[in-house]
């Protein structure tokens, strides 16, 4: 995994007009610049929000990518909720969920805590 790589590239997109431009032209060379394994890219080319959080791209970073494409703020949201659903806990960099029982156990946890108070 090359979290990093996935990371720099989004932030050049955020903050260059001319990577953007780039990346709608010509998205394939812009990604071959980077070192991305095939889930990276998949999830960069779709955009799947959900699974580049799961990933680890740093929320504000991922928030202006979303932004780029016209997700909006609810959206974003439910499509990380959604990834953690489908791929799992956030498998490095700053969420990284150590110990993360997982949504479905973590939301009976919380219904369990709620009755017994």
């Amino acid at each position: 995994m090359s979290l990093y790589q996935v990371q720099k590239l989004i932030y050049q997109l955020n903050r260059d007009p001319r990577t953007r431009e780039r990346y709608a032209a010509e998205r394939d060379a812009v990604l071959a610049e980077y070192e991305l394994s095939a889930e990276e890219t998949g999830a960069l080319t779709k955009p799947d929000i959900g699974l580049l959080y799961v990933l680890g791209v740093n929320g504000q970073l991922l928030m202006h990518f979303a932004a780029l494409h016209k997700i909006e703020w609810t959206d974003y949201l439910d499509r990380m909720r959604h990834g953690l659903q489908e791929h799992g806990q956030v498998r490095e960099g700053v969420y990284a969920a150590t110990g993360y029982e997982g949504v479905e156990a973590h939301d009976a946890r919380l219904k369990r805590d709620r009755e017994n108070r």
